[in-house]
Order: C-alpha cells, then sequence, then structure tokens
C-alpha cells in the first residue's frame, strides 16, 4: 500500500507544481492587461456628430411636421365653424361639413403616421451610423493606446482609472472639428 501512494504523490505533486506555475503566469497575465470601459450613452449624448444628426433630422422633418401642424389648423377651424355655425346650417351643409371634418383627420392621422415611420427610419439610421462611428474610433483608440480589452454595456462598476468616455468624445470632437474645417 506504501508503495501505491509512493506511485500517486509524485505525479500529484508535478501537477501540483504545474498549476502553480501556471497560475503564476496567469496571475502576471492579467496585472499585464490594459483594459478600459466606455459609456456608449454618454458618448451617444455627447459626441458633436449626435447633435449633428439630430440637427439634420429637425432640418429634414421640419417642413413635414410644419404640413401636419397646418392641416391641424384647418381641422381646428372647420370644427369651430361647425360649433358656431350648427345651429344655423341646413341639414345637408351641417353633413357635408362633418365629412369634411372626418376626411381630413384621417388625412392627418395618415400623413402622421407615415411622418412618425419615415423620422423612426432615418432616426435608426443615423444612430446605426453614430454607433459604427463611435465603434471604429474606440476601436482606433485602443490599438493606438495598447489597451486589450475594452468593455462597455453591463458593466457594474468601472472607475476612473479604465474609463476612456472622455477620452472617446474628446477624439470624436476632434475629427468632427477637422470634418467640418475641411467642408
Amino acid at each position: 500500500m506504501a508503495n501505491n501512494q509512493a506511485f500517486w504523490i509524485k505525479p500529484l505533486a508535478l501537477l501540483l507544481l504545474a498549476l502553480g506555475v501556471m497560475g503564476t503566469a496567469v496571475a502576471q497575465t492579467v496585472q499585464d492587461l490594459r483594459i478600459g470601459y466606455v459609456n456608449p450613452g454618454r458618448v451617444s449624448d455627447e459626441a458633436p456628430q449626435a447633435d449633428a444628426a439630430r440637427e439634420r433630422l429637425q432640418r429634414e422633418f421640419a417642413p413635414r411636421d410644419e404640413q401636419i401642424v397646418a392641416m391641424q389648423e384647418t381641422l381646428r377651424a372647420l370644427e369651430d365653424r361647425l360649433a358656431e355655425q350648427r345651429m344655423t346650417l341646413d341639414a345637408e351643409a351641417e353633413q357635408e361639413l362633418q365629412r369634411e371634418i372626418v376626411t381630413r383627420r384621417r388625412q392627418i392621422q395618415r400623413q402622421q403616421e407615415a411622418f412618425r415611420e419615415d423620422f423612426n427610419m432615418r432616426r435608426n439610421e443615423a444612430l446605426g451610423d453614430l454607433q459604427q462611428r463611435i465603434l471604429r474610433v474606440v476601436e482606433s483608440f485602443a490599438a493606438e493606446q495598447g489597451y486589450d480589452l475594452v468593455v462597455s454595456d453591463g458593466v457594474v462598476f468601472a472607475s476612473d482609472a479604465v474609463n476612456i468616455t472622455d477620452r472617446i468624445i474628446e477624439r470624436l470632437q476632434r475629427q468632427y472639428e477637422q470634418q467640418n474645417a475641411a467642408e
């Protein structure tokens, strides 16, 4: 039986020694890791490209919004006219005015729905473009600065030592300024 124990002690000792060496190597590798954290919500809010995208959407959709507002004002005027003249209108004229009001309401609803769909589609495109740009900036920043890992969503805590959000926003600001200076 003692011989049997000796047979297991040598491989077990070698295994423990190997695990110890690997553990030291892993601990040293973890110490050498450079990790950064980016708050994507804050970058999306504070990047000048986000403001520019919002302004472009506003300019693009403002005429349609104004058109819908004008249609609503016309509808209100018709409703006011019906309320004021209800007692003086004959039945046929009152029905005609009510049909006109219903028709305009439907037109406004269709316009509003189309507006919302188009606006949401364009906003999603703009957000997708912005997110791609932010991702490219983070990737290039991480490569240039020697980061091994950059994390974002799902982080419970990130100390200021690893938070590179401000530096990403600064880089996006420089890119925006350079782009606008070239135009």
